[in-house]
């Protein structure tokens, strides 16, 4: 199924104006789902931002879109399926005018109706020997295949895909083999304890293992296929509705929102542990640190979850075969409430256990910093923020620019002469925790100018005139930054604060949305979901918008991401770039880009890591545009070893180093000593800044700051 990118919304949590509709209360799911479509209906016409007119051009559009979603593999829905559903391409206006689910219960319908006979066909195919050395060929891009016109074809073409995977799965074992021999013949060069097993299987021996492991597969995908609600379903069809207008507007079920506000607020209420989903079992991942799991002392990871018992008054409810999510939402509740698992141990004992829930963070979505030692015997502060977490419900809730406001606190405690803040892979967050941000290194001043749907601008300024830290800045961004990270590294530029350095612009998301609660409108105590809705756009002080176009990086580095289509101006539905009047402000200026550039330019001329990885994403987007590739055994493994032969090329850059030293702040260097998962993580995170060709610049573009 197809899977669509979504980057953080940038919100502003702001009063809409009065807006009542009225409805009767739902009796039940269909006149659920009826009331929805009208009511955002009425609310995109009302609010968005800019509305478009509910027609049959419009219809057109949500009906391409729909598919585009549902089916973008074209590997269910066959010819005469999308024969009969075209009948309704002018009339999905209409639909969501009425609140009529015709198309909808259609379409559905059908898709439940092909899993059932795609998975007999597949089960069927799977049960009998596949010949690996038939001459076929799989086409890989969705937009050069046709739907299937008979169920011979149908069943040929997963028969394609069932190849396709047992093909890739062998692969995967010679490689694992390969690696597992090199390892060893590496310890036997160097006389050390040679502990490697190695299994070396036979080609035939290969494809069973390989034909099972995908039958597994594929029969876990159907599984949880239809496990699926088709309320689920639902929210992929008015969000068919909603993208149209702009893809940042979106309906969310009531459990969707649950899952963004958790990770917008960075904390969830719950036992601490991550729930993996496996053949139709549900298992306990890893467990974080001090939360109840693992205080309990009697949960492990890899432990078989068996029953839920969400409430002390209610029975336990048998999760084997449930979604993750589902068993997820029975784990969770309200903060000092019991919770009772009942697991199979590795020993095949099983046990009761009960946890009091608890208020746990999820410290990925917070800032974190280190020092930097660099060659010129400078230290340097180097702080990753993830998105631009806030809790608006909770006063003492973390947020982002506190946090950003004790990690520099304590780097300056450490003596640093510059602080490097990475918003590479940030997709945003709260609006209002940029101009904080942004005091903390500047005085006062306008940051970002706001214009709604009415043509109404208003301008958000910096309010401190205290910041805590004066000097050198560097940010860091790539072509994922977007929206909060947008505004901040722009109104950094502007004023001449802060480099940016990293992609040659960042992901163009110049649009601000909010939450409306659907329930809103009704007179009932069910949750009918929000409308995430874009409601303004944001502008730079110069006028500028970002929508499209981001921001442009000062230094500019490329990366794996240039080389594909990231970015909002690669999004038809995307608002267009226009630009308004500037506002009055002081620029700082506290370097030269002239004259940083001239330095960049130079070193990276003559580094022969960045070329060789300039060389490296091309070649790999060059692989994602491929269009088929041959299944015959012995042409696929010809051009398996055609890409092994160019990956060779390649390895030297899993072994760069860029030779920077690191330095943990002093609280977490107590911590890593009671912390084990903490201890882990820490080592991953600097291995991988050990690795980070871009940090290397970023730590040499801070020392040639003059």
């Amino acid at each position: 199924m197809f899977k669509k990118f979504k980057l953080n919304t940038l919100l502003l949590f702001i009063p809409l104006t009065s807006l009542v509709f009225c409805f009767n209360s739902p009796k039940n799911d269909d006149e659920k789902m009826s009331t929805i479509m009208v009511s955002v209906k009425n609310t995109l016409s009302y609010l968005h931002y800019a509305p478009k007119p509910i027609n049959d051009a419009y219809s057109l559009e949500v009906y391409k879109h729909y598919f585009e979603t549902v089916d973008a593999s074209k590997r269910y829905f066959m010819q005469s399926d999308m024969d009969e559903f075209a009948k309704h391409k002018t009339k999905l206006d209409d639909y969501l005018n009425k609140g009529d689910l015709t198309f909808y219960k259609l379409t559905v319908d059908r898709l439940y109706q092909r899993v059932d006979e795609i998975d007999k066909i597949a089960q069927d195919i799977l049960s009998k020997p596949i010949n690996l050395d038939e001459d076929e060929t799989l086409i890989l891009e969705p937009k050069a295949r046709a739907n299937a016109t008979t169920k011979a074809e149908l069943a040929s073409e997963w028969k394609k895909y069932i190849k396709y995977n047992i093909l890739q799965e062998m692969e995967s074992m010679t490689a694992k083999e390969e690696a597992q021999q090199l390892k060893k013949d590496s310890v036997q060069k160097f006389k050390l304890k040679d502990t490697i097993k190695l299994e070396i299987l036979t080609p035939e021996q290969k494809r069973v293992k390989a034909t099972n492991e995908v039958k597994d597969l594929i029969t876990d995908t159907f599984r949880r296929f239809k496990k699926r609600n088709k309320m689920d379903w639902f929210t992929v069809y008015m969000n068919a509705y909603t993208e149209v207008f702009d893809p940042h507007t979106n309906y969310y079920s009531p459990k969707n929102k649950e899952d963004f506000d958790t990770q917008f607020k960075g904390k969830v209420i719950g036992i601490g542990a991550i729930i993996q989903e496996k053949r139709g079992y549900l298992y306990l991942g890893a467990l974080t640190i001090g939360a109840p799991a693992w205080k309990s002392k009697q949960l492990s990871e890899g432990d078989k979850i068996l029953k839920v018992k969400s409430k002390p008054n209610e029975d336990a409810v048998n999760v084997v075969g449930m979604l993750s999510d589902e068993a997820v939402r029975l784990i969770r509740g309200e903060k000092g409430t019991k919770v009772t698992l009942t697991v199979e141990k590795k020993d095949k004992s099983i046990k009761e256990v009960t946890m009091i829930r608890e208020e746990v963070a999820i410290e990925d979505t917070f800032a974190r910093s280190i020092i930097v030692n660099a060659a010129d015997g400078k230290k340097y502060g180097f702080i990753n923020l993830p998105s631009f977490n806030a809790d608006f419900e909770d006063p003492k809730g973390r947020n982002a620019s506190d946090d950003i406001k004790n990690e520099i606190v304590k780097l300056k405690a450490q003596n640093i002469s510059g602080i490097i803040l990475d918003l590479r892979n940030n997709g945003g967050g709260s609006l209002t925790e940029v101009g904080d941000i942004m005091g903390l290194f500047m005085n006062t001043g306008p940051f970002v100018q706001v214009k709604d749907g009415n043509g109404k601008i208003n301008t958000l300024r910096n309010k401190t005139n205290s910041p805590i830290w004066t000097g050198p800045v560097v940010i860091m961004q790539n072509e994922l930054s977007a929206s909060a990270s947008e505004i901040l590294a722009g109104a950094m530029q502007d004023y001449g604060r802060g480099v940016i350095i990293g992609s040659p612009q960042s992901f163009g998301k110049g649009t601000v949305q909010t939450f409306v609660d659907l329930n809103r409108f009704l007179s009932t105590n069910d949750d009918f979901g929000s409308l995430k809705l874009t409601i303004q756009k944001f502008y730079r002080i110069t006028g500028e918008s970002t929508q499209r176009k981001g921001i442009q990086s000062d230094i500019q580095m490329k990366d794996f991401f240039t080389y594909a289509e990231v970015g909002e101006r690669y999004d038809e539905y995307a608002l267009a770039w226009d630009k308004i009047a500037k506002v009055p402000y002081e620029p700082v200026n506290y370097f030269s880009v002239q004259a940083l550039q001239k330095g960049v330019e130079s070193r990276l001329q003559s580094n022969k890591t960045y070329q060789l990885m300039q060389e490296s994403a091309q070649w790999k987007e060059k692989l994602d545009k491929e269009e088929s590739i041959p299944l015959s055994q012995t042409k696929f493994n010809e051009v398996m070893k055609s890409r092994k032969n160019q990956i060779e090329k390649f390895k030297a850059l899993d072994k760069f180093n860029n030779g920077l030293k690191f330095t943990l702040n002093p609280d977490e260097v107590v911590r890593e000593k009671s912390d084990e998962a903490f201890q882990k993580k820490t080592q991953n995170w600097t291995k991988n800044l050990q690795r980070d060709l871009y940090l290397q610049e970023a730590v040499n573009v801070i020392s040639d700051i003059k």
